[in-house]
């Protein structure tokens, strides 16, 4: 096919945006080329917000036509956890047909070279960028975020994400030369004489296992590093939250074609209700790689079932922040409020357990007991969220029935310190709001210990009492080499305990943020900068990004010729 864009243009547009990346992935400083702010689109043909919005209601009621082989029916029923149904339907996929079409193109792709190939997927995001309040409202309305966090989230922090994924495999596939003379001496005789070439070639077709609450925050980062590492990509979103990975697989598909590759190098496998096709998908011989974001008994799963695939997972952790002293009372309660709070808790990195010494802590504004800090503390979010407007923005909604199973549950565990409440949203009637729980529970009883060792997904926290500083940091060991954590926090103003709660975070291969008090969260993390997850411990496999995120979707093929 003719292409429409070419390696020139490709080249002037986007190498200027591919070498910022690879030097932001050098400095770890921060660097993005996609605005936070709503109001910076509208230009140079990317969707303002009244353009957006109408571009996503054009979407409801609609047919999704991909134009995909294979295509045998068609599927959707999304409901929005705001309460409008979406009525979008999207293809359905005849696998046996499908994935010999996702096969065909890959010799093609994999010829053009890691430098091509990646500067088609800064395109791919680039286009996806101009759309980012169209997407911004497909990520609201199927993971129940708040509008500004579905924009940031599920905009350009997750385009972020995609372009570390694609400077990272870059940098991995040129780091081996395309070509080399080899000549070895031979003394008096003549010498050794090879001439070699190096080509990075892909392991197959990658599956991408969406899931619901950060579809394209979580899907961009398998996404983009295998389709930048010269495999196919196979598009499986979660049944609740299609649409943004729907739009994803359309634009790529559109950008392949432009670009002369076959566009069924990315294509989608939405499934009908109940079907529940990610089991027979990550078991079939083409599939080779697998990403995926979820429950930790199907990472589990995965990890044993999918032997012919590397697979990359990221599960649930029990996240566990450590009180043991601040020089600033205030706004360590204002930082743990904000961080319980946001999108209602649901997010792999929220803090669950807070661990206070029972004799209490020193602070600024002198000593404070255990009771005194939880108290404290569920001040603080109920000051946070006593507005309804501004409590909605935080919140978002409710994603599953599971989560407000699990957050009514609490109450029933322990002391409550909060109790959750009700938020009514004018604007979607429908949409289930309730601020966190905070249940206070004592660290030395066994019947205690089986709550706060649980993973409890959503807006609920434990202040687990504990005997020291130290108890607390055998805890947080303990915690972490058994359940695994996606993020560790701590508060203290003592040398030696913060040197402690570094050694555990080493030892057990958790990321660890210590004393924040400001704008940044310990449930935040920055494209180009922060490792979200480290793979070291059992919340994950794998983090986001680094080299071995990317190395191992590809392997190094020598041919070798005499000179």
């Amino acid at each position: 096919m003719a292409a429409e864009l070419t390696a020139n243009q490709l080249t002037a547009q986007h190498r200027p945006t591919l070498d910022q990346a690879l030097e932001a992935i050098r400095t770890r400083a921060y660097w993005s080329p996609h605005p936070e702010h709503p109001k910076a689109y509208g230009e140079h043909g990317s969707l303002d917000a009244a353009a957006g919005k109408a571009a996503f209601d054009a979407l409801l009621g609609t047919r999704l036509d991909l134009g995909q082989p294979g295509t045998d029916d068609w599927v959707g029923g999304e409901v929005s956890p705001y309460g409008i149904e979406l009525g979008v339907e999207y293809p359905h996929a005849d696998i046996d047909v499908l994935l010999p079409a996702m096969r065909a193109g890959q010799r093609a792709w994999r010829d053009a070279g890691a430098e091509l190939r990646a500067l088609v997927c800064v395109e791919i995001l680039k286009r996806i960028s101009d759309r980012t309040h169209e997407f911004a409202h497909a990520v609201m309305h199927t993971s129940g975020q708040a509008f500004m966090m579905a924009f940031q989230a599920g905009g350009p922090h997750a385009q972020d994400r995609g372009l570390e994924a694609v400077a990272y495999a870059y940098a991995e596939q040129v780091r081996t030369p395309d070509s080399a003379e080899w000549t070895k001496p031979q003394g008096k005789r003549d010498p050794l004489a090879l001439t070699k070439r190096f080509t990075p070639v892909p392991r197959g077709i990658g599956l991408v296992i969406g899931c619901n609450t950060f579809p394209t925050w979580n899907g961009y980062p398998g996404l983009f590093a295998s389709l930048a590492t010269g495999n196919a990509v196979l598009v499986k979103p979660h049944p609740r939250a299609v649409l943004p990975l729907a739009l994803t697989v359309k634009i790529a598909r559109e950008v392949l074609a432009e670009a002369g590759f076959d566009p069924n190098l990315v294509a989608l496998a939405a499934e009908r209700p109940g079907e529940g096709i990610a089991k027979t998908l990550a078991t079939r011989p083409e599939i080779r790689i697998i990403d995926y974001t979820g429950s930790t008994s199907f990472g589990d799963w995965l990890e044993s079932n999918a032997r012919q695939a590397q697979v990359y997972t990221e599960k649930a952790g029990v996240n566990t922040v450590l009180v043991a002293s601040t020089d600033d009372y205030k706004g360590m309660l204002s930082n743990l409020a904000f961080s319980l709070s946001l999108y209602s808790g649901q997010m792999c990195t929220t803090p669950q357990n807070l661990l206070v010494p029972r004799e209490g802590i020193r602070t600024d504004q002198g000593p404070k007991s255990y009771d005194e800090v939880v108290a404290d503390l569920a001040r603080a979010v109920d000051g946070l969220l006593g507005d309804d407007a501004r409590a909605n923005a935080l919140l978002g909604a409710i994603v599953n029935p599971d989560v407000k199973a699990r957050l009514e549950a609490a109450a029933g565990l322990g002391e409550v310190a909060l109790a959750s409440r009700e938020v009514a949203n004018p604007e979607f009637p429908g949409a289930v709001v309730r601020t966190p729980v905070i249940v206070k529970l004592d660290g030395a009883k066994p019947d205690d210990e089986a709550a706060y060792m649980s993973e409890c997904f959503g807006p609920v926290s434990f202040a687990v009492a504990v005997d020291s500083a130290a108890d607390a940091l055998e805890l947080l060991r303990r915690t972490v080499r058994e359940k695994g954590a996606m993020t560790v926090g701590a508060y203290t103003t003592d040398t030696e305990v913060e040197r402690a709660v570094e050694e555990v975070c080493l030892e057990e291969a958790a990321q660890l943020s210590l004393n924040l008090t400001g704008g940044v969260y310990v449930n935040q993390t920055a494209a180009f900068s922060d490792f979200h997850g480290s793979g070291g411990n059992p919340a994950a496999n794998s983090a986001l990004t680094d080299g071995a995120f990317v190395a191992n979707r590809f392997r190094v093929v020598e041919v070798r010729r005499e000179a």
